[in-house]
């Protein structure tokens, strides 16, 4: 099976003069190297394309593969995630993980509550506002504040945390200039954090496990933010959680995978508020894959499922869309 691996390199685009920040979305070559040993061992010829723009020229040429497995990010737009799918349909190329309007949806943190909200999931309450005069009316605090589409936690830092309508605009204003995009404010819940990974499609999907995020003393506090993400083997603690709240917060990411219509894979985060009740906050379509830097292959692995089998599962579940067979999960299987 060939198989095109998509991806956008922190290091090509520190060469253009990138930020670290600006480059916080992007994979190190490191994951690239896993991913492609990984699926190198499950029997997969890979050819590794790099960027988006190189996808489509090789499609346009007329070249053609068995399956394309995207991690790209894309670089600008609020749909950027939308951009290697949408290619992929266009050519009608086979491709794995969710499809254009999903990734588009979840990478617009307010149209995925409006989403979920509307299929009767709980969410805090929010607003997305384009002008700090937007937020005039808004007087649910303590509250948090952060661009509506950006990921890694960007924009997610101490002072989005806000107690009173002069903070509340003042982080806003910083984040609107910051960003050049909206801003999403919602309730500040101050329970426990928790990202859930599920697998599959319709009524197969399935949640692989439940983590808490613990974050240590000498973290940035209250907040998952990109200074914790990025430093996360010193800052923070994956902890598999599987009492009442981590369950509850576990059905509720499912049904919210639904809702959204994600596929073959997604990571899903939730916060409690003071009762223990667990308030989707965003869903990850592409979801990060470093065996040990990212939630979702971390998680799987607190639950007994070791890197090479959860990327064989999301290649089964892509497989099975298109109606093939394929050599990840039951190869496995086998091998147990």
């Amino acid at each position: 099976m060939r198989i095109a691996l998509v991806y956008d390199l922190r290091d090509d685009y520190r060469t253009l003069g990138f930020s670290e920040e600006e480059v916080a979305e992007f994979d190190n070559i490191d994951t690239v190297d896993q991913l492609e040993d990984v699926l190198r061992a499950l029997g997969c010829n890979v050819e590794r394309v790099g960027r988006g723009q190189v996808l489509a020229a090789r499609l346009a040429a007329g070249e053609r593969f068995d399956l394309v497995f995207s991690i790209a990010e894309g670089v600008k737009g609020r749909s950027r995630e939308a951009q290697v799918p949408a290619l992929c349909e266009l050519f009608d190329q086979p491709y794995l993980l969710s499809d254009p309007l999903t990734s588009a949806v979840c990478h617009d943190k307010a149209v995925a509550k409006r989403l979920v909200r509307d299929a009767g999931g709980p969410t805090p309450s929010f607003i997305a506002a384009s002008d700090v005069s937007e937020l005039a009316g808004w007087n649910e605090f303590p509250a948090f504040v952060k661009p509506v589409a950006e990921g890694t936690s960007k924009g997610c830092e101490s002072a989005s945390v806000v107690n009173t309508p002069q903070e509340l605009a003042a982080a806003a204003a910083k984040l609107l200039e910051r960003y050049n995009q909206p801003v999403l404010v919602e309730t500040y819940l101050p329970g426990r954090e928790f990202t859930v990974g599920i697998v599959g499609n319709d009524e197969e999907a399935r949640v692989l496990g439940v983590c808490e995020i613990v974050l240590k003393e000498n973290a940035e506090a209250n907040i998952y933010s990109l200074h914790n993400k990025e430093l996360c083997e010193d800052l923070v603690i994956y902890q598999r959680a599987d009492d009442a709240e981590a369950r509850l917060a576990g059905s509720r990411a499912l049904a919210a995978y639904r809702a959204l219509e994600c596929r073959d894979a997604a990571r899903i985060d939730f916060r409690s508020n003071e009762a223990g009740e667990p308030y989707f906050l965003e869903a990850n379509p592409l979801a990060g894959l470093h065996p040990h830097h990212s939630d979702l292959p971390i998680l799987a692995a607190q639950n007994n499922v070791p890197y090479v089998e959860l990327i064989g599962m999301i290649l089964d579940a892509g497989l099975a869309r298109y109606g093939l067979a394929g050599p990840g999960l039951e190869r496995e299987r086998r091998r147990a």
